[in-house]
């Protein structure tokens, strides 16, 4: 007698990568809906999930290139375009064999994949690091320069030394570390892109916080970036303590 299909789906959410060969062999021979239905579910998903594997392997490129190095981190940041909050810098080191599915650039992501990231990240790197440099602190120096002072500071928090550094597209001055600046290296490499991702939910989650304390910006959606309704609220209630007043001249008046 046939077992039911409820049975069957339970087995196969039950099994293993190494069991579900058996599984395949088992009831490849079922030509009951259901049962042709959950094989093709799962042979797809162990295909997606190749697929993804091969993907990441292709972003290890450069850390295969640098494999004599000790301690390769990535280095990228985010939020150098905003009107409103900090630059935020992110530098991580992976272990050489640490596989992280799904990586990739942060605003390629949803928010709900990178806060997975970001706590997968965080248990499994070697060390990470975060530089937050105000509003501010961009006025007085520049976006750039505040940029690199981020990517700086991040360094300095990592609690192992490293003695690669990939970034994403820039050389940082006042850095004695080794450096390679890759171009969209976020999307090329999976140390960089693990920082660009810690760096972007770092920089999300105090744009949210900021929200509840300055109401009436959007902050909490459009992360301190020009929308409608922040130039908006710009334009009525002024520039807050968080603004970047080289960023607003066109929208506040002095």
């Amino acid at each position: 007698m046939n077992k039911k299909i409820s049975e069957i789906k339970a087995e196969f959410e039950a099994a293993d990568k190494a069991m579900l060969n058996e599984l395949y062999a088992k009831y490849e021979k079922d030509e009951r809906t259901g049962v042709v239905n959950l094989i093709q579910k799962y042979k797809k998903q162990e295909q997606k999930l190749c697929m993804e594997r091969e993907r990441i392997e292709n972003m290890r490129i450069y850390e295969r290139k640098y494999a004599d190095f000790s301690y390769i981190c990535g280095i990228d940041e985010v939020g150098r375009g905003p009107l409103a909050g900090p630059v935020v810098a992110g530098a991580v080191i992976l272990p050489k064999d640490c596989e992280i599915l799904y990586l990739n650039d942060s605003k390629k992501l949803s928010e709900k994949r990178r806060e997975e990231l970001y706590d997968e990240i965080m248990e499994k790197a070697i060390a990470t690091g975060i530089g937050i440099v105000s509003p501010a602190r961009i006025d007085e120096i520049n976006i750039l320069q505040a940029t690199y002072e981020a990517m700086r500071i991040a360094i300095q928090q990592l609690e192992t030394e490293p003695d690669l550094l990939l970034n994403d597209a820039v050389t940082i001055p006042g850095v004695t570390i080794d450096q390679v600046p890759i171009i969209k290296g976020d999307a090329k490499s999976v140390s960089i892109a693990a920082a660009s991702i810690i760096a972007k939910v770092t920089r999300d989650r105090l744009m949210v916080w900021y929200d509840d304390v300055l109401s009436g910006y959007g902050f909490a959606s459009n992360k301190g970036y020009g929308s409608a309704e922040h130039i908006t609220a710009l334009k009525t209630l002024g520039a807050t303590p968080i603004h970047r007043m080289s960023f607003i001249k066109n929208f506040v008046c002095d």
